[in-house]
């Protein structure tokens, strides 16, 4: 457990400060909170539909056990490889149904996210409206990190107190 408290190190070479992984990075938090919201809403659907096959199974017999129950369970497997929500770490991709001959097999949330991005990035290169909002942005992203970094000797300094005060109660 006092793993996840080590201090960040030092001397690590500085961040390049480049807008495009800002950008990026900004772009993975919000595709990450977008799927997190589509995988609870996911879950709050689950729960009460595999319930429902469930008790349907137990009471209408099918060509098999819980025909209803598993095909829910397809769904939500499918669904879940549809979310991927690690997708941003890269190399991560869910398994499964690829070559099943399932009509939505390409069809993910990462795929959609692509297709409107392409139709920002488009507008920006264009210099229109996407443009001048993305300048608008930087510069005041740029302002807050600036602002912030007068500040982070102060932060860490509070941070370092109270990772050793957590220390010594958890000892």
């Amino acid at each position: 457990m006092t793993d996840f408290l080590e201090p960040i190190p030092q001397d690590l070479p500085p961040v390049e400060q480049h807008t495009h992984s800002r950008w990026h990075f900004l772009r993975d938090v919000l595709v990450f909170q977008l799927k997190l919201v589509l995988g609870n809403l996911q879950n709050f659907l689950l729960l009460p539909v595999s319930l429902i096959a469930a008790l349907l199974d137990l009471f209408i017999c099918g060509e098999r056990e819980g025909e209803k129950f598993y095909w829910v369970l397809e769904w939500g497997r499918r669904t879940d490889e549809m979310i991927n929500i690690y997708g941003s770490i890269g190399g991560y991709h869910a398994t499964g149904a690829s070559d099943d001959g399932h009509p939505l097999k390409d069809f993910n949330v990462d795929t959609v996210l692509k297709r409107v991005e392409s139709v920002i990035v488009r507008e920006y290169q264009k210099g229109g409206t996407a443009a001048s909002i993305k300048s608008a942005v930087d510069r005041a992203i740029d302002e807050m990190q600036n602002h912030g970094d007068k500040h982070k000797s102060k932060l860490d300094e509070a941070v370092r107190r109270a990772t050793e005060k957590f220390r010594s109660k958890s000892d």
